[in-house]
């Protein structure tokens, strides 16, 4: 009896997390559709990364790099490449990854029943939360709707561009070092 559940408990530990929701893993970046990243954004392509940093911080980036003073800071961003000019908008995506802890219960259950308990606490399983935090920016220009298209002409200008932003955001600690990298 003692190694039936022993071996019940060691398989409860194993097997009693039940993933309900997984958020993607972005290593450096990704071109989705931001309807098929999350329900809500825009049908056309965007350029995601995964945000380490506090929650407005890519806000506050934006904004002191392009010297927008809190106006429009979200939509129409421009920015030049090669004399032609782009507008960019983002936004900031939260997708948590979600679990169910079977665990406690289990636990309970056969502690009750080890010991001969008939009466025990009825709870529900543990949910257990981590949220993901992203970045989706979405390119457009006068000549065209949508510059991340994979028949986009500025496409390949327009990811270099915004790699080096990515990575400009990331590693710049404090807003203000953008002024003076410029």
């Amino acid at each position: 009896m003692k190694r039936i559940l022993l071996v019940l408990l060691i398989g409860g530990l194993c097997f009693s997390c039940i993933p309900l929701r997984i958020a993607p893993r972005i290593e450096d970046y990704k071109i989705s559709q931001g309807k098929k990243f999350k329900r809500g954004l825009p049908k056309r392509q965007l350029f995601l990364f995964q945000d380490p940093k506090e929650a407005t911080a890519f806000y506050n980036f934006v904004n002191s790099k392009f010297q927008l003073g809190d106006e429009n800071v979200m939509d129409d961003v421009p920015f030049t490449i090669a004399q032609d000019q782009y507008f960019f908008s983002f936004y900031e995506i939260q997708i948590p990854t979600k679990h169910i802890n079977f665990f406690p219960l289990l636990f309970d259950s056969f502690f009750n029943a080890a010991l001969n308990i008939q009466e025990g606490e009825e709870r529900d399983p543990e949910e257990i939360r981590k949220d993901n935090y992203y970045i989706g920016i979405e390119v457009y220009s006068d000549f065209e709707e949508d510059c991340l298209l994979e028949n986009s002409l500025s496409r390949t200008v327009v990811l270099k561009y915004l790699r080096n932003l990515k990575n400009e955001y990331l590693v710049t600690q404090q807003n203000h070092e953008v002024l003076f990298k410029q």
